[in-house]
């Protein structure tokens, strides 16, 4: 993954039925619902799919979070903080999915670090 694509796009939802029924209907997504996560995912065509995320901590309300693709997150994390910025979240577990990790970098930008199982 040496090109760190943009892999997944999370939107903040109060309501993620209400989110995933509007983006539905409106691009054509599709989307999956995922009670036990408190999470929905959509596919977009053409484009990186992502997820409907509830509000809170890490993601206010309004917030749009991306994911960009990497082979290691503890290393991608460690330059982060070289850099100046700082890890919101270390690598975390995905069960069944990947791992993932946030930080801020120093402008204050929230963006997150995946990677696949």
């Amino acid at each position: 993954m040496a090109g760190h694509p943009i892999v997944h796009v999370e939107l903040s939802a109060n309501d993620r039925e209400a989110a995933g029924k509007f983006y539905s209907e409106l691009f054509g997504w599709q989307v999956q619902d995922h009670p036990e996560m408190n999470y929905a995912t959509f596919e977009a065509a053409g484009g990186p799919g992502g997820g409907f995320a509830p509000v809170g901590g890490n993601m206010p309300a309004g917030q749009t979070l991306v994911h960009v693709g990497t082979d290691d997150i503890d290393a991608s994390l460690a330059k982060v903080e070289q850099l100046g910025g700082t890890t919101l979240m270390p690598k975390t577990e995905i069960p069944n999915i990947g791992w993932f990790g946030l930080f801020k970098d120093p402008t204050g930008n929230i963006v997150g670090l995946y990677t696949a199982k």
